[in-house]
């Protein structure tokens, strides 16, 4: 079968023909039969000629009945109109020729494809079986079919962030920045979720992240809870614990890792592995003192002892505990003794626990095959093939902002260059595992109002999903990259094309900024409440922020260059630290299972997205002994 482009042949009919070969010197058939052509006119959209064309069957008419049977056809051809190069007036010849309009057709196809290809639908549809039930059957085929699984969280990650992060990173290329595509842009599957907590519209970490590794939403300000519990009333946990996806990986016999940017103590990274009454309660010290009286371990000790807990809380089970842990917050692990102080304690007396306990000291104690490290070089010495477990706390509260990493005392590893580390080390198991990633300074940024420390997170944060999928197998690795909630942070005006994100909004066709009604000019990027206007120059460290008084409201921004790495936007309300927004957020997929990530569903759905891909409950349940 050939098909043939018409502006090659010229047909004389175009019509429903059948043209009469009278085989004169009998080479078209024996005893004078006849050779046969039967022309049939095709409609614009045939699967063989998308534009239109003409199909050309031929034959022998063995039974000489003058008509071309199917079972006398023997060649097929195709000539086929070619693609649109003139239209009439009405038609809209830009559309079809412009470069948006070719690469929106490309993406559908391949996005068409990538559908078929996760459901099984092709293989399907060669067995002429297309029903509903063939393709829920395929579905749910795709159940344990990851090896392993990433969860990256942008803390405060909202749509604006993502939209302006990206502008930032296309701009940093030397780009108009519009047209560019972080990291988690090009997954092929995307959705959104809803973030309020069961008590609030506008959600906190903790409820957000419980529901992201439990499958069941909560309260403000608990960790691995249900709702049932009284937040700060340590007597309501015990029965109302959650078990996460983390856990449950555990118990499977994968390999467990969490990074954060954060404090390790955090509520965020906490989420995966503690239960607690209060997402403050990060050390002994912070924690009332009928809560200890009863026995409830501060959230560090939950680390630590995670191993022990697991198995004190589920019978049956034998763990190893977490293999990988990188974060900030060494204060909470150590005792409120200038002698523990590190090597690059800022604070006077560094640690903050009341107990005198060193738990970084414990944790070596319990597991002598692992490695403590606290700078980059204790990083970057940690051989991935040999090493079984590395516990990393690079600072003794967070970590430093990626644009002052450089200022670090001791250095500090990247976002990017921990999640590397993290998979390198735990893909050694044949089980496979599970990983955490959190980058949470770009919240961090949001609440001090500097755009410029949030949006440079988000883009090394994209680099760290970039990482992932540079060292993954994406046949065997689901990677889910979202935010546990968003921020009020707006892009706004109606800047041209190419404006600086961080800029002055300057209209289209102009070249001054534009002007507001009160004769001043503003920035495309605001804040509805928070700190409100700085202008710190070459500062990198958006906390600086705090130690100036609120300054919300509009200021003359004529003679100020809002692009410096120390500029913080304007802020309509006033309030002492920026606020969380209650908007949806971005869900963005690939790997195994990823096609489950559509629509708009409640946050909780990721748990269950992460433990059908993994089979993790069936898995875990598996692995658990008779008691």
């Amino acid at each position: 079968m050939k098909n043939v482009n018409l502006s090659l042949i010229a047909l004389a009919v175009m019509g429903l023909t059948a043209c009469v070969d009278d085989g004169d010197d009998g080479t078209n058939g024996s005893n004078g039969t006849s050779s046969l052509i039967v022309q049939t006119a095709l409609a614009t959209g045939d699967v063989n000629c998308p534009n239109s064309g003409v199909q050309i069957e031929s034959g022998i008419d063995a039974d000489a009945s003058g008509t071309l049977e199917s079972t006398e056809i023997n060649a097929t051809e195709y000539v086929c109109t070619p693609g649109v190069t003139s239209v009439s007036s009405s038609a809209l010849l830009s559309n079809v020729n412009n470069d948006w309009f070719i690469d929106g057709q490309q993406e559908v196809s391949a996005a068409r494809q990538t559908w078929l290809d996760a459901t099984n639908t092709t293989a399907a549809k060669s067995t002429a079986d297309t029903t509903p039930q063939v393709a829920a059957k395929s579905i749910s085929s795709l159940r344990g079919s990851a090896k392993n699984i990433i969860l990256f969280v942008g803390d405060g990650m909202g749509i604006s962030t993502v939209t302006a992060s990206r502008i930032l990173e296309g701009q940093r290329k030397g780009n108009l920045g519009e047209e560019n595509q972080l990291s988690f842009d090009k997954l092929a599957f995307s959705g959104l979720a809803k973030t309020y907590n069961v008590d609030a519209q506008t959600p906190d970490s903790a409820g957000t992240m419980t529901a992201m590794m439990s499958g069941v939403k909560t309260d403000v300000g608990v960790i691995g809870v249900n709702e049932n519990i009284e937040r700060g009333d340590c007597s309501t946990v015990a029965g109302n614990e959650l078990i996460t996806a983390l856990e449950l990986a555990e118990i499977a016999g994968k390999s467990t890792g969490i990074i954060s940017t954060a404090r390790i103590t955090h509520a965020t990274p906490a989420a995966t592995y503690a239960k607690s009454a209060d997402r403050n309660w990060e050390d002994i010290s912070d924690m009332p003192q009928a809560a200890i009286t009863v026995g409830c371990e501060d959230i560090a000790q939950q680390l630590v002892n995670f191993e022990a807990n697991l198995e004190a809380r589920i019978s049956g089970i034998d763990v190893d505990g977490i293999e990988v842990a990188f974060g900030g917050g060494r204060r909470h692990f150590l005792p409120k003794d200038p002698a523990f102080n590190s090597t690059d304690a800022v604070s006077e007396i560094e640690g903050d626990r009341t107990d005198g306990r060193d738990l970084t000291a414990e944790w070596q104690e319990k597991y002598t095959n692992g490695v403590f490290i606290m700078d980059e070089t204790g990083f970057n010495g940690i051989n991935t093939e040999t090493t079984e477990r590395v516990f990393g706390l690079f600072n003794e509260s967070h970590m430093q902002y990626e644009a002052d990493r450089k200022n670090d005392v001791a250095g500090e590893p990247s976002v990017s260059q921990m999640t590397k580390k993290a998979i390198q080390i735990l893909d050694n198991n044949d089980d496979g595992y599970f990983l955490m990633v959190e980058s949470g300074r770009i919240d961090h940024g949001h609440h001090a109002g500097s755009a410029y420390n949030a949006l440079t997170d988000t883009i090394e944060f994209a680099n760290a999903v970039q990482s992932a999928i540079d060292n993954t197998d994406p046949s065997e690795t689901l990677i889910l990259v979202t935010a546990d909630h968003g921020h009020v942070f707006t892009i706004a005006g109606y800047p041209k094309r190419g404006n600086p994100i961080l800029g002055k909004v300057v209209n289209v066709g102009e070249e001054m900024p534009a002007l507001a009604a009160d004769d001043m000019p503003y920035t495309t990027l605001g804040y509805t409440n928070g700190l409100g206007f700085r202008n710190l120059g070459s500062e990198t460290d958006a906390d600086e922020a705090y130690n100036l008084e609120i300054a919300a409201g509009r200021r003359d921004l004529a003679d100020i260059d809002t692009t410096t790495t120390g500029y913080h936007q304007e802020a309509l309300v006033p309030f002492s630290s920026e606020t969380h927004s209650g908007e949806d957020v971005g869900v963005y997929a690939s790997g195994p299972a990823a096609l489950l990530v559509n629509g708009t569903n409640e946050q909780s759905m990721l748990y269950h997205i992460m433990d059908f891909a993994a089979d993790l409950t069936n898995k875990a349940n598996a692995a658990q002994s008779p008691e």
